[in-house]
């Protein structure tokens, strides 16, 4: 069964829509606490006035940043979890400074008060119970925040920073219960105190629904086990997975899911794996190259294994659809969500550019050559090593290749540097930024 394609979208691109909705939230609710801190009065002294502002910031920012985290399916199929997840990086980063302003001014306010040195004042803090709740949010954002400086994370497994990396939800109960003590903004009104828990419940829910309900809801309706494992050559194996109820499952070709084998591997190991095939409402597949243990470990997968998902993700579909026609660029094993959308009907007409080091190294040739036979297209198969040759996604390279490139849907997957060195010649050849979809795939 051949999945229905997405036809192309007359008006504003739903990516659009959603970031016009994420900054319409983000200027409604500074503005709201602009209001709440200007009516509520004063504080002791004006250095504690300064303090309250950026303590009233520094909640929304946390709860704007766990927003973009709580993998929300309408915002992820129109911006992309890869986008998600950068803002929530450089989101938090601008926390993790006003937090620190914020303590900082609270400390001097009171030392300026009490006529005293800062550290007594950080002491007699300490033992005030909404204090210290206050400061150990702090400590814990401190903590998270350094353990996600690129130095420090690329020394880390991916399971160890992301465990760590949890206590940013013990941070947001801490933080909450701090200000919940803290009546001179929490109680200053009956308005504020609605909105603030308003607010609050709205971050709890979207983080319980998005990373707990859903998945395990989902699972348990579907009920994933591993029909089949079929290796593709020495180092690459696509994973066939059946379920109850497929057809009801909301997936679309060029997604991913996080997946998770528990009954093989322990329960934390957890990887991102496009579909390698669009979903047909019986099965899924994913094809992976065995780069890491639980790549490596696929292949010795026994038929029946149960499997747990979360997802679908990704904005890497037709949904963004703007032309006609479309030229999906692909490089290594990156061939798996272009080799799922190639089976989407939709019109125009496709080009296929597909680099790999050899003919031998390329995943799914054979099913892709006959999915683009099969829609008229063409497929350009690029070998060679990185630095042989002349840049094979030089703008004189694509442009060569193809000539209509700038009336064409783009759609671009494989690794890192590969991307941007197709991204930088799509600006250079002026490809307008709504026709460039591209996405990486990874947790952090």
């Amino acid at each position: 069964m051949v999945a229905t394609g997405q036809q192309v979208r007359r008006g504003t691109p739903p990516v659009v829509v959603a970031r016009w909705a994420l900054w319409a939230f983000v200027v409604v609710n500074v503005a709201i606490v602009e209001v709440l801190f200007f009516t509520a009065g004063a504080g002791k002294n004006d250095i504690l006035t300064v303090a309250k502002f950026f303590g009233l910031h520094a909640a929304l920012i946390l709860m704007f940043q766990l927003l973009l985290v709580a993998r929300l399916p309408w915002l992820d199929r129109r911006i992309g979890m890869d986008r998600l997840t950068v803002w929530h990086r450089w989101v938090g980063f601008t926390l993790l400074w006003t937090v620190l302003t914020h303590a900082t001014i609270v400390v001097l306010g009171y030392a300026t008060l009490d006529d005293t040195s800062m550290a007594k004042t950080f002491v007699a803090l300490a033992g005030v119970p909404a204090s210290l709740l206050g400061m150990s949010a702090a400590t814990l954002i401190v903590v998270v925040a350094v353990l996600s400086m690129r130095y420090v994370r690329r020394r880390l497994r991916y399971e160890t920073w992301h465990g760590l990396h949890l206590l940013l939800y013990l941070a947001l109960g801490l933080a909450f219960t701090h200000q919940l003590l803290e009546t001179t903004t929490f109680k200053s009104s009956p308005f504020a105190m609605a909105y603030w828990w308003a607010l609050w419940l709205l971050a709890f829910g979207a983080l319980i629904v998005g990373r707990i309900v859903v998945p395990v809801w989902r699972n348990a309706r579907h009920q994933f086990r591993v029909e089949a494992v079929m290796p593709e050559s020495n180092d690459v194996v696509s994973v066939y997975v059946t379920g109850r109820h497929l057809d009801q499952l909301p997936a679309r070709a060029g997604q991913f899911f996080i997946w998770r084998f528990p009954g093989h591997n322990h329960w934390w190991p957890a990887n991102p794996f496009s579909l390698s095939a669009a979903p047909d409402g019986r099965s899924l597949r994913l094809t992976a190259k065995a780069v890491g243990d639980t790549s490596a470990g696929l292949r010795n997968l026994p038929v029946g294994t149960r499997v747990f998902l979360e997802g679908p993700y990704g904005a890497f579909t037709s949904l963004h659809r703007t032309r006609p026609g479309a030229l999906l660029i692909a490089g290594g094993v990156g061939i798996t969500p272009v080799r799922a959308l190639l089976e989407e009907r939709s019109g125009g007409d496709v080009v296929v550019l597909y680099r790999v080091r050899s003919e031998h190294d390329a995943v799914l040739l054979n099913e892709v050559q006959q999915l683009v036979a099969a829609r008229g297209g063409r497929l350009h198969l690029l070998t060679g090593r990185t630095g042989q040759g002349a840049p094979p996604f030089d703008p004189r390279n694509l442009h060569y290749l193809v000539p209509d490139l700038t009336q064409r849907d783009v759609y671009v997957c494989g690794p890192p540097a590969m991307t941007s060195a197709v991204l930088t010649s799509l600006r250079a050849l002026g490809v307008p930024n709504q026709q460039v979809h591209a996405e990486k795939f990874s947790l952090a």
